[in-house]
């Protein structure tokens, strides 16, 4: 019976067996994995964190309320995967065995999926840039949601798979410079190899202040925040230009006591701005909404436009010693960036 890697309970990874049915239903695919991807921020949050601390979301009061939970354990861990059509079910449309496609799940080494969750994929396109759909199209939405045009300073903060992506969107966008933000030297080196212009260690930094050095004290147009930290936000505001855009797209706990918004932004007034792809109407509705920003970036990756060699580090294989590889990664980022899975 095959097995999955999941989230049993809080800070607990452990295998999970699972059973496909032997006939396939209508419209589903059975796939044969060959790799995959994790989706660190939001999965970590679950495992050791506070994503089930918040209570549940209500739709029709547009808030989180107690006595519930947003994810029900277990979590399966893993999030983008790549693999070779073995079966289709009844009235599938446009996939038959052999072809090599991308779909969202958790890391298993074979899956039934649907045909309207699955895309096909080129023997060319890279299995690492395919795997790099979520964040990219987070990123997406992020530059999009602070109106980021051409010739625009841009200053990313956070530089996980969702920061870089964000880099290199930016670069394609003809932002100059792009500035990339983290303690981490492994993330800033990769950020430098994907579109940076320069790479700030922040700890010991006023990075607000190098944020203007840099621009010839204008200040950065767009700030793009994934870190959650509130140094990080402050340090956005203070490098942020008169009435630029700060957004934020991290997933993060609450902040600690501290945050001043009576200094610079007070005097600059810049906008916050949240960002959620996923959370339609999309601020450009009718003409955008979050399946559009995914096919965007889907046409990003099969066009060789995303590199992401140095983001998909480290590729481990999939076998009984990844829980313990898992736990390791998870609790250090410095040695990691978005950990891939080879079958």
């Amino acid at each position: 019976m095959p097995k999955r890697l999941v989230c049993s309970k809080h800070d607990t990874i452990s295998w999970e067996e699972y059973e496909l049915p032997a006939k396939l239903e209508k419209g589903r695919i059975r796939v044969r994995n060959t790799h995959g991807a994790e989706k660190h921020g939001t999965k970590i949050a679950f495992i050791h964190g506070h994503g089930n601390k918040r209570g549940v979301w209500d739709n029709k009061k547009q808030m989180f309320v107690p006595g519930g939970v947003t994810w029900n354990y277990p979590i399966p861990l893993g999030n983008n995967q790549v693999g070779i059509v073995e079966q289709v079910g009844p009235e599938v449309d446009g996939f038959k065995p052999g072809d090599r496609i991308l779909y969202y799940d958790g890391f298993s080494p074979v899956a039934d999926v649907s045909q309207n969750s699955a895309w096909k994929l080129d023997a060319s396109t890279s299995w690492k840039a395919a795997c790099c759909l979520d964040p990219a199209k987070f990123a997406l939405g992020a530059l999009r949601d602070g109106n980021v045009r051409v010739g625009d300073a841009v200053a990313v903060f956070s530089l996980g798979a969702i920061g870089l992506m964000a880099v290199q969107l930016a670069k394609a966008s003809g932002c100059y410079p792009i500035i990339a933000i983290d303690p981490l030297p492994l993330r800033r080196e990769a950020a430098l190899k994907t579109g940076a212009d320069e790479a700030i260690d922040p700890i010991g930094t006023d990075v607000g202040a190098r944020l203007r050095e840099a621009t010839g004290y204008r200040g950065v147009d767009v700030v793009i925040e994934y870190s959650g930290a509130m140094e990080a936000l402050q340090a956005s505001l203070r490098g942020v230009a008169f009435g630029g855009n700060v957004v934020l797209g991290g997933f993060p706990g609450p902040m600690k006591a501290g945050l001043d918004l009576g200094a610079e932004a007070h005097m600059n007034r810049p906008n916050l701005i949240f960002s959620r792809m996923e959370s339609d109407p999309n601020r450009d509705h009718p003409r955008w909404n979050g399946d559009r920003v995914q096919d965007a970036a889907l046409h990003f990756i099969r066009a060789g436009l995303i590199n992401a060699e140095p983001v998909i580090t480290p590729v481990l294989k999939f076998s009984d010693k990844l829980i313990s590889e898992y736990d390791q990664i998870s609790n250090n980022p410095e040695k990691n960036i978005k950990l891939g899975v080879e079958y």
